[in-house]
């Protein structure tokens, strides 16, 4: 070995050089813009740098919001196809695997309504879900946050009247007049920070509710299930998401040929894909928060949750570098995985140490 300064000097320039290469290398390839997809799919559109942002901001608010109605309004009612206090972990099985064939058979039917009635169909699918998710778990939510106020209150004749008079009148009409209004401006704004708005909220009240109403570990069953159909509905050629996708995406039609030297280009090494801007399905955002907030109400463990939370953001961030030579990749399983591991691994930690 030479212990000689100007060697070392030497490999030094040498090295700088590689790395300067290596970055114009990688200036000069290719981006290769992704297909456009329409305005009404329920996706979150952020920049890259920012995509962990709404992913924090659903997950602490779904969890606050999971918190106050579990625990402090004590509104807790357990509700799966089968009972884990009877069936035990046959009952975890079996939930996990009818919530998995639900999504299943949910996924080939928006593919087949698309090719019979055309990409017009989802906005009506779109409409009705969201609508009735919208009505009623806000209104639920709603009445949990009344009541919380009112119990503050002495309980008189006076404040029981307002409090009936909010709960059957302001309450239901407020929410039906709300969820209109946000219908409306869901399917005619163009605003990207609307719809953004509306996606965020729709998440946080599924993956609230959902948490609050499953299981636990049926919940973690439910979730490995669902991650590995996304993996199947996104990667296989004739997976329900990846067929609705290039049904829904403005270069549907784009020549075979093309998509082969497209193809080619990205496994040579000569282009990527352009993840500048991204966009995080409605259902990403609900199932990554639906975790984090069945592990707090589970725990009541802040630092597990927020280790929970961190595995969820960095499995996305895994994701997402796999998008510049991957056209679709599915938001759940890496995440989702890494988020359970996380939760299981601190769980170990806290239970045979501090417990």
């Amino acid at each position: 070995m030479s212990n000689n300064p100007n060697s070392v000097n030497i490999r030094k320039d040498d090295l700088e050089e590689e790395q300067d290469f290596s970055l114009i290398e990688e200036e000069q390839k290719e981006i290769i813009e992704k297909d456009f997809i329409p305005h009404f799919l329920p996706t979150y559109r952020i920049k890259f740098k920012f995509y962990s942002i709404p992913i924090v901001v659903v997950i602490i608010l779904s969890s606050i919001l999971a918190y106050l109605t579990f625990v402090v309004a004590g509104v807790q009612v357990e509700e799966s196809y089968f009972p884990e206090g009877e069936l035990g972990a046959l009952a975890v099985l079996l939930n996990g695997v009818i919530f998995t064939v639900i999504a299943v058979v949910s996924g080939f039917l928006i593919v087949f309504f698309i090719k019979k009635l055309g990409i017009g169909v989802l906005k009506y699918l779109f409409g009705i879900s969201f609508g009735f998710v919208s009505f009623f778990i806000t209104l639920m939510f709603l009445d949990v946050i009344i009541y919380l106020i009112f119990i503050q209150f002495p309980e008189t004749t006076f404040v029981f009247k307002l409090y009936i008079l909010f709960t059957d009148w302001y309450l239901p009409m407020g929410t039906a007049i709300s969820v209109f209004f946000l219908l409306y401006k869901y399917f005619t704004s163009k605003s990207i920070k609307t719809k953004n708005f509306i996606v965020l909220y729709i998440s946080l009240l599924i993956s609230a509710s959902m948490s609050i109403v499953l299981p636990f570990w049926s919940t973690l069953a439910i979730l490995v299930g669902i991650s590995f159909w996304d993996l199947f509905a996104v990667l296989y050629k004739k997976g329900p998401i990846k067929e609705m996708i290039e049904l829904l995406s403005e270069n549907g039609n784009e020549d075979e040929m093309e998509d082969e030297d497209i193809k080619e280009q990205i496994e040579s090494g000569k282009a990527v894909y352009d993840t500048s801007n991204l966009e995080i399905g409605i259902g990403d955002l609900a199932f990554y928060s639906l975790l984090t907030s069945s592990v707090f109400l589970f725990t009541n463990n802040i630092i597990i949750t927020a280790l929970t939370a961190i595995a969820i953001v960095i499995g996305t961030g895994i994701t997402i570098s796999g998008l510049k030579k991957n056209k679709l990749l599915p938001g759940l399983p890496i995440s989702i995985f890494l988020g359970i591991g996380a939760f299981l691994i601190s769980q170990l930690i806290v239970t045979i140490f501090f417990i």
